[in-house]
């Protein structure tokens, strides 16, 4: 566990002045050193979130995710944005109700009726506007921009992977940049039970990996770690989606996947993160026998 991290009192300040008063900080990151997020309650019990972004990139994605893709998704759905601080890469936002997917326990039906709303609510967010220009051209770039990456995960996996499974990996990266074209849109980036908040009703939060790009991409994740096992959830994500994904993104998803599984087995072991690794290991471990059958 990483230790509490302190709100910065300019930051602070810097909210009060657009909430009012706060009278409690809580420490509300993930458990990873460049997560710094705080939840930040008001003299009347509001709760409000203040986050600075890892990096730029993410700033500048997930600011203006807030102010042009996020409104789509409905006023209770996720968080607005209340103000930005460029200069310290701060967000500050409304609290959503709800308490992650992940933690709740849910039954069969109650993951079914979980990602029926997680469907509904990424159509919602793929279709939200026309992209501009420059938007498509970096959307319908974004698959060979994924092909792209493979060598680099590879490198930093390194001996983590066999010859045969580095192999696969260059295979399937090979194929995504033969996949025909794709339905592309605004995605989340990061669509998994960690970033659903459930009470009665779906909210989606964390928008700094939302960018243009193929709207297959928004579902590596569930595919290898929720769909994987459970098709039932498949079938429901997608019938509220609002569509069967075509043969491409079919193909597209399961090469996405072995780069998933590389990208994985990099960043797993060297930041200490068990689940990740241990999601690309059975990704990768299942890719290598659906091949050789």
């Amino acid at each position: 566990m990483s230790p509490t991290k302190p709100l910065p009192a300019a930051l602070q300040h810097w909210a009060e002045q657009r909430i009012g008063p706060v009278v409690s900080v809580r420490d509300a990151s993930h458990d990873w050193d460049r997560s710094r997020v705080w939840d930040l309650e008001g003299e009347r019990g509001v709760h409000h979130y203040l986050k600075v972004s890892p990096s730029v990139k993410f700033f500048t994605r997930e600011s203006r995710a807030y102010r042009h893709i996020v409104p789509a998704l409905g006023h209770t759905r996720a968080p607005h944005l209340i103000d930005s601080r460029a200069q310290d890469l701060a967000l500050l936002l409304t609290a959503v109700l709800g308490a992650p997917v992940k933690e709740l326990g849910l039954d069969v039906a109650g993951w079914r009726t979980v990602h029926q709303q997680a469907g509904a609510l990424c159509a919602r967010l793929h279709e939200a506007g026309e992209l501009d220009r420059g938007d498509r051209l970096e959307a319908e770039a974004s698959l060979a921009a994924a092909a792209d990456g493979a060598e680099k995960y590879l490198a930093r996996a390194g001996a983590r992977l066999a010859q045969d499974e580095q192999q696969l990996i260059r295979d399937h990266a090979a194929r995504l940049r033969r996949v025909g074209p794709v339905p592309v849109g605004y995605i989340h980036g990061d669509n998994q039970p960690r970033n659903w908040l459930w009470s009665q009703r779906l909210a989606l939060v964390d928008f700094e990996r939302s960018r243009p790009a193929a709207r297959v991409q928004d579902f590596v994740i569930l595919a290898t770690t929720q769909w994987a096992d459970h098709p039932d959830r498949e079938t429901a994500f997608l019938r509220s989606y609002g569509r069967e994904l075509s043969d491409a993104e079919r193909h597209a998803l399961r090469c996405l996947t072995a780069l998933d599984a590389v990208n994985c087995l990099a960043w797993g072991p060297d930041n200490g993160d068990a689940e990740v690794t241990a999601r690309g290991r059975r990704t990768l471990d299942r890719l290598m026998r659906e091949d050789r059958s």
